[in-house]
């Protein structure tokens, strides 16, 4: 059995992550991952020389951004969405948006991993 590693091999700007991210997820979500009660502020964040998240919420955007990749690169764009928004079985029934706005970035992973693992090729 492989594991599954999410890594990032190339490092990324924030804006440029959070920029993937709102493009991925729109801002209400992304600053929901965030623990940002503004939807605005991913918008600011993705701007070159703009605000930055706190750090706690830029782990939280990290993880989503690495786990966001791992499941889209098995299941494609509209997958992946539907599996961050979607109650998931393996978080007790918490979407994976919420579980990594909660910390919970083990949880997720693993989550991920065993949806990567039944999807891969």
């Amino acid at each position: 059995m492989e594991k599954t590693t999410f890594g990032s091999a190339d490092p990324i700007s924030v804006p440029e992550l959070v920029s993937q991210l709102v493009s991925q997820l729109g801002p209400t979500i992304v600053a929901a991952i965030a623990g940002a009660r503004d939807r605005q502020l991913p918008g600011q964040w993705s701007i070159d020389n703009g605000t930055s998240p706190e750090p706690a919420s830029l782990r939280r955007l990290h993880a989503a951004h690495q786990i966001w990749c791992a499941v889209a690169a098995v299941g494609g764009r509209d997958i992946a969405r539907a599996w961050f928004l979607g109650s998931n079985p393996r978080l007790n029934e918490v979407p994976p948006y919420l579980a990594i706005r909660d910390g919970e970035f083990d949880e997720v992973r693993s989550a991920a991993g065993a949806f990567i693992e039944a999807h891969g090729d």
